[in-house]
């Protein structure tokens, strides 16, 4: 019997890319640069600052001005949370049936905690949420399914007894070590070109957050 629903944040309960866009942009302009279209930053967002840094900077993690610019980048990034970041179309809906049907829901991110949880303040999601796992909470992040299985610890739930949402591989990888009840792979989430989603064995496939609860 499902009990609880888990979600990844970034790309699958909010979206969070303008919100990155913005932080690159501005980071870009102090150096003279042109803007990078949101299309390119939207398929990094899902694989973090690191990988958003990369697209934006054409750098790679080794780079002697990758460090700092990530620094930089999250101070961005960190001043103006939540200002440019909205649910997905669907998402305030789903949340209020999940409550409705007495089910619980939480997060597991790799989003680290700093970030995640004045995030979650800045759209009162932190007084209805019942467990919050983010990238640095525990030793391993996804796609380890460690966070996962401690996120149903948190609620008292056994894995069969939740789902996982998510629009990444590692969410789908986690999820199905997890030993989850189902994975829902969001197709409305940051998709690049490159993804083969199909190809990464999630139980479900959705086109939008109404699809996980098609009943109610």
């Amino acid at each position: 019997m499902l009990k609880a629903i888990l979600f990844d944040l970034d790309g699958t309960l909010l979206d969070t890319a303008p919100e990155f866009s913005h932080a690159l942009n501005q980071l870009r302009q102090e150096r003279g640069l042109s803007p990078v279209s949101l299309d390119l930053i939207r398929p990094a967002v899902s694989h973090g600052s690191a990988e958003v840094i990369k697209v934006g900077f054409n750098l790679s993690d080794t780079h002697p001005d990758f460090a700092p610019l990530k620094k930089q980048f999250l101070a961005i990034y960190q001043k103006n949370l939540g200002q440019n970041t909205a649910y997905f179309p669907g998402i305030e809906d789903l949340l209020l049936k999940i409550e409705a049907y007495g089910l619980k829901w939480g997060i597991v991110t790799n989003k680290p905690e700093f970030l995640t949880l004045p995030l979650l303040a800045h759209f009162k999601l932190n007084k209805r949420v019942h467990t919050v796992v983010s990238g640095d909470t525990l030793s391993v992040s996804k796609p380890d399914p460690l966070p996962i299985l401690h996120a149903c610890e948190q609620m008292s739930l056994a894995p069969h007894s939740c789902y996982y949402v998510g629009d990444a591989q590692k969410d789908i990888m986690a999820g199905k070590a997890a030993g989850v009840m189902a994975t829902f792979m969001a197709l409305y989430g940051y998709l690049g070109p490159q993804d083969q989603p199909y190809q990464w064995g999630a139980d479900h496939y959705i086109h939008a957050p109404k699809d996980i609860l098609p009943s109610a």
